[in-house]
């Protein structure tokens, strides 16, 4: 691999791509510590450690790098377009304009991506100003009506470059930008947490064993990961032979790759932002005493982590967005119709509804694999630290690992596909070439 890397700096344009997309990150690096004026960082710091640690904007907190927790311009991080892209997704297959839209080609995905960006802006200041109504209502914090306004600017406008950001580094760089960005985010934040660990084993909070055994999870976690992203089932497809204009297509096979995770991280997010959405309204009511306080206890307790029902709730949402998401990504119709369409089959399945059958019931499996794995991985940020005795240190469960390792695996097949452009050896050797 570190031959192939070589390989592609030796390249001029792959060269220049490379520093576009480490300038790129450098950029959001000094943004993510540009404080927005009106707020003290130590105020949101006792906040996320106090009653709103426990809500969403914990989970703001993680995938901006700790710039929420800093107030930083890149607050909001790139959640909004998360949140954005969801939605359009759902409406896509609950609205035939946007559906027949998408399938238009190229200029469709335009239309659609430039819908995601007007939400993005729109969620971006209903989300910026709801933090700072929030806060406002913080013991010792008062922020003035014109400072709400100009937090919530500053905020939209942060979070709205980054989503500039990360298109501009998909056009000019290697690598989907806003993965990246997310990445780069997410490994902002292991200086923080490793200072914090250290401390911790200082203090006498965890033991140097409990060191060894959280690299130990670190990397059979990060092997796991590897293993599920890259495996698909291969499903055989024969091609007949086909007229097209004054050309002859040849009989041949191939294969359907269909992936054991094709829903990546959003089951995980979606199950997170559903959990921790009554925590964070908790966190919020001003209600000490009295029958509420009851009401607030029981929302407060519905975080992933608080109690062995939520947590096991919480795997249970896993699962199910697994197959929610799954369902939205992948048509199988669709898929049925297209083989038929072009005159290619399944061996020993007939075309139309055998074929749709046939996939549903391979996908189906794939998608039960794929859903315990995540539910697995994302258990793993409330197990390990009882294990270990870090409680700081959440990069070896959750999220933040899984887009890691997802994250670098698509730049390096990103930087690959250039090489083999070039007719370089990318970085999976073939032994039959």
């Amino acid at each position: 691999m570190i031959e192939a890397l070589e390989r592609a700096w030796s390249i001029p344009e792959l060269k220049r791509r490379i520093t576009f997309v480490l300038t790129m990150l450098l950029i959001f690096a000094v943004g993510a510590h540009i404080p927005v004026p009106g707020v003290s960082s130590k105020i949101i710091d006792a906040y996320l450690k106090g009653k709103g640690g426990g809500g969403i904007l914990s989970l703001i907190d993680m995938f901006s790098g700790g710039s929420f927790r800093r107030m930083s311009m890149f607050a909001l991080g790139i959640q909004p377009y998360i949140n954005s892209s969801i939605i359009m997704q759902m409406m896509t297959m609950a609205i035939p304009q946007l559906d027949a839209l998408q399938k238009e080609g190229e200029s469709g995905r335009k239309q659609i991506a430039k819908i995601s960006r007007y939400l993005t802006v729109i969620l971006a200041v209903l989300q910026s100003m709801g933090i700072t109504i929030a806060l406002n209502h913080s013991p010792g914090v008062h922020i003035l009506p014109f400072q709400i306004a100009t937090i919530t600017v500053a905020l939209t406008a942060g979070s709205s470059f980054l989503l500039w950001l990360g298109e501009q580094v998909t056009q000019n760089g290697v690598g989907n930008g806003i993965s990246l960005i997310i990445f780069a985010g997410i490994l902002l934040s292991l200086r923080s947490q490793a200072l914090q660990m250290y401390h911790q084993i200082a203090a006498g909070g965890a033991s140097w064993f409990g060191l060894i055994v959280l690299l130990a999870f670190f990397v059979g976690t990060t092997l796991l990961i590897v293993f599920i992203t890259q495996g698909t089932r291969r499903i055989p497809i024969q091609h007949t032979k086909r007229v097209v204009g004054m050309r002859q297509t040849q009989a041949g096979a191939s294969f359907l790759p269909i992936k054991v995770n094709s829903a990546g991280v959003i089951p995980i997010i979606f199950a997170m932002s559903l959990m921790l959405l009554p925590a964070t309204v908790a966190s919020m009511l001003p209600i000490e005493t009295g029958p509420l306080s009851k009401l607030k206890y029981f929302m407060d307790q519905m975080r992933p982590g608080a109690n062995p029902w939520a947590t096991l709730l919480y795997a249970l949402l896993v699962v199910l967005f697994t197959y929610f998401y799954t369902a939205i990504v992948m048509n199988v119709q669709e898929m049925a119709d297209n083989l038929k369409k072009y005159g290619n089959y399944i061996p020993g399945i007939r075309p139309g509804k055998p074929t749709h059958e046939y996939l549903e019931r391979v996908i189906s499996r794939i998608t039960l694999a794929g859903a315990v794995f995540l539910a697995v991985i994302a258990l793993m940020q409330y197990i390990v630290p009882s294990l270990t005795g870090f409680q700081t240190f959440t990069l070896v469960g959750g999220t933040s690992l899984l887009i890691i390792v997802g994250v670098a695996i698509e730049t390096m097949q990103a930087i690959e596909a250039q090489l083999l452009m070039r007719n370089y050896e990318g970085f999976i050797k073939n032994e039959n070439r």
